[in-house]
Parts: structure tokens; C-alpha cells; sequence
């Protein structure tokens, strides 16, 4: 039977329901009391536009080194399925989740969940299953109907909000907001490191109470050089190494991973070194991550206005470059201009690559909007991402820099043609 390989299951699981992606809480909800799992520890969930990965792979580092068992549960993956779920810093074996998946399946009965959903239950499983010490959960989605919520947290993040999504979510902050605003708690600590949080994110917070921890009021950082210091509501810390994850934004996330272990100090206390030690070894692909070799290839998942006009800052601090060459490829429900517009300044030369599926922009029409979003240099289309990469680095010299981004496809791609060096 094929549902007994991950692959099997995973094919199995995106036709059990007419819709990929399905809001709502009550079907999973329902399938989880079905399950009779309880996580039992303390549970960080993470939201926002950019930023949570990054946020979730440093509490899951910091925690990790203070000797703590953590479970990690993110979306999308890159290239396997396994980089989903983590138990205590490594990812879950193909027996696992296929065992997962199966009590998922069994507990369900009628209940027809979404992809997403079964992989949210199957992760819980496997997590109450190993009796851990904390768990941190990714939101795939907004926050408030996203199957990440059917759990309380004890301590929720948010880390940004901007235009994405919205479809789904609303097409303003203030909507977008209230929508990530949803996995907050009564009682319980809100981290917001969002600088400029909607209204509707704060009146969330006041309406059901929950603490709030506000950036720049209730937590912050303050570059020193080489170095940075956080304070907080447990204090100050000084003296801290950039993250291992590079870019402008990663201060920031590491502020709010640190906010929420102050908010729960009393039940995961984390000394000064597993701080140091957890931020130095975090890790975490194609969030502005630097490939070894020459020509210098950056990959990034940046795919909404926001994270590229981080992008183009993180390339503006990176030294200089003779050619910016952009290997780029995006869905079509996207803001393709708007990305455009805020990376533009800093490319030189276009590879579009289409992308293929319902969802895929072909290469002619991204080329168009390029083009009328201010692209400029030479530019050139191709069928696939392998392709424009390939001709990128057949063009690109020594100290020229080849920058792959607008999508998780997009990126995945490059990944699996490059091999090991997009290990580095």
C-alpha cells in the first residue's frame, strides 16, 4: 500500500480535501480531541508576516542548548518534508511521520482535513509522544483560524505584520493584524515586535487581556558594533554575537526570542551561555543565506514587499559586487511589483523563471511586470528555475553575485541543483 512511505502519505493527504488551504478551527479541533493527545509543556507559538522562522529556529536553538527537549513544528519546507518537524534539533524520521499520519487518519473518522491541518495533528502526536519539555509551533497562516491556534499558548509572538495574503487575511494592516493578533491568550504573554503594530493588534491584546510585551517599551536591542545588547523584562544582557543567521532583520527576531523566554523564565530558565551558544549554532536555509564559493550565490525566501525591501537592505550592506544578477520566480497571487520595486535598485541583470502549477507566474508575464515595476538591465526568461540559474552562473563572474529569490519553489529548486554547496 503506497501510504505506507512518507511519500505515499503525503500524496494521500493533499486529496483528502477539496481546498488546499481551508480556515477554520473546528475540523482540526475536532480531530485533535479524536487523537486524546495533550503536549503537556509549555508551548511558544510564533506569527507574523517575515520573521517567524527565524524567531522559531532560535527559541528551539536557545532552549536546545540549555539542555532542554524541544519539539519544533514550521512551513513550508525546502526540500523534504522531515525539515517540518523536529524533535530535540533533529528531524523526524520517515517511520515516524508515517506513523503520525496513520493515527491521524485513523482518529479522523469523516473528518476531512486539509494537508496543512493533518500536518499540524501529526506533529502534536509525535510531540505528546516524546513528553517534551516545550514545543514551538510555526503559524502557517495568519493566526487566528490557522490549525496552529487549536493549541493555547503560553507565550505568543508576533513578529511583524505586512501585506500578504490577502485572500485570505484582508488587504490592510489593521485586517491582517487582527488576524495574527488571533493566537494571543488571556492572561498569558502577547511579544509583539512588530515596531509599528495596527491598532487592531493592540486592542486584540487589551479586549482578551493578554500581557503585552511591546518592542521598544517592554523589550528591545541596540547594535554595539560586532555586538549587540538586549533588555528586557528580566533585565539586560550585553555582549551578545550576532546570530548565525544573517541579515538587518535577525536582531529583531532574536529581541523577541529572548522577550519570550523572559516571559517564561519561571518555567524554562535559560542561563547566559545556552543564550550565546544557541544564537551562535541556529540555523536556518535561504533566509539571506550565503553559499560558500565564487561566484558568492545568495538564497532567500523573500516573496511579499516587505521581506525584498529587507533583501535589498541586507544586499546594500554586503560590499560591492561588479553584476547583481537575479535568479527570481514567484507565485501569481503574490505581489510580484510590489517585490519588484523594492529590490530593483539593487539588480543588474533579470533570469525570470516560470513557475509551474495553478498558482506558477509563466516566464513571459514576469518578465512584464519587471519590466513595468522598474526592472532594469538585461533580462532574460526561462522555462524553469534550474535554467535561469544556469545560465546566471554562466554569465556571472568572479566577484559578481547571484541573488535566488521570490519564492519557496524558487529557492527549493536552486537547492536541489546546487547539492552540497547549498548545504554550506
Amino acid at each position: 500500500m503506497s501510504e505506507r512511505t512518507l511519500a505515499g502519505w503525503l500524496d494521500y493527504i493533499e486529496r483528502q480535501h477539496p481546498s488546499t488551504i481551508a480556515l477554520g478551527l473546528e475540523r482540526v479541533a475536532d480531530a485533535l480531541r479524536a487523537l486524546g493527545i495533550e503536549l503537556g509543556c509549555p508551548i511558544f507559538t510564533v506569527g507574523g508576516t517575515n520573521g517567524k522562522g527565524s524567531t522559531c529556529a532560535m527559541l528551539a536553538s536557545i532552549l536546545g542548548c540549555a539542555g532542554y527537549r524541544v519539539g519544533l513544528y514550521t512551513s513550508p519546507h525546502l526540500l523534504r518534508y522531515n525539515e517540518r518537524v523536529h524533535l530535540c534539533g533533529r528531524e523526524a524520521g520517515d517511520a515516524a511521520l508515517c506513523e503520525a499520519f496513520e493515527a491521524v487518519d485513523r482518529a479522523r473518522g469523516n473528518i476531512a482535513l486539509t494537508y496543512f491541518e493533518y500536518g499540524t495533528l501529526a506533529a502534536a502526536w509525535l510531540f505528546a509522544r516524546e513528553r517534551l519539555d516545550a514545543v514551538v509551533l510555526e503559524v502557517g497562516l495568519g493566526g487566528r483560524l490557522d490549525a496552529v491556534n487549536v493549541f493555547d499558548a503560553d507565550c505568543a509572538v508576533l513578529t511583524s505584520i505586512a501585506i500578504d495574503h490577502v485572500d485570505y487575511l484582508g488587504d490592510t494592516r489593521e485586517a491582517i493584524g487582527r488576524e495574527k493578533a488571533g493566537i494571543f491568550r488571556a492572561a498569558r504573554p502577547a511579544v509583539v515586535a512588530e515596531p509599528d503594530p495596527p491598532a487592531s493588534v493592540l486592542e486584540a491584546a487589551r479586549r482578551i487581556g493578554a500581557h503585552l510585551l511591546l518592542i521598544g517599551r517592554d523589550f528591545g536591542y541596540a547594535p554595539q558594533g560586532t555586538q549587540w545588547s538586549y533588555w528586557g523584562p528580566a533585565g539586560k544582557r550585553h555582549g551578545l554575537a550576532h546570530p548565525a543567521l544573517r541579515g538587518s532583520l535577525q536582531l529583531r527576531n532574536a529581541a523577541a526570542s529572548l522577550a519570550a523566554l523572559d516571559a517564561l523564565r519561571e518555567r524554562l530558565p535559560v542561563a547566559m551561555q545556552d543564550v550565546r551558544r544557541g544564537l551562535a549554532e541556529v540555523s536556518l536555509p535561504a533566509r539571506f543565506q550565503v553559499l560558500p564559493g565564487r561566484p558568492q550565490i545568495v538564497l532567500d525566501v523573500a516573496h511579499n514587499a516587505e521581506a525584498a525591501a529587507i533583501l535589498a537592505e541586507n544586499l546594500a550592506a554586503g560590499g560591492y559586487a561588479r553584476e547583481t544578477i537575479a535568479v527570481f520566480g514567484m507565485l501569481r497571487d503574490k505581489d510580484i511589483a510590489g517585490v519588484v520595486r523594492a529590490v530593483a535598485p539593487r539588480i543588474t541583470r533579470w533570469h525570470v523563471a516560470a513557475l509551474a502549477g495553478a498558482r506558477g507566474t509563466g516566464a513571459e508575464e514576469l518578465a512584464r511586470i519587471v519590466r513595468e515595476a522598474g526592472g532594469a538591465g538585461p533580462l532574460f526568461q526561462h522555462e524553469n528555475t534550474t535554467a535561469a540559474l544556469q545560465a546566471a552562473q554562466g554569465e556571472a563572474g568572479e566577484n559578481d553575485k547571484i541573488i535566488v529569490f521570490g519564492s519557496f519553489l524558487t529557492v527549493a529548486a536552486a537547492m536541489a541543483h546546487l547539492g552540497p554547496r547549498a548545504d554550506g
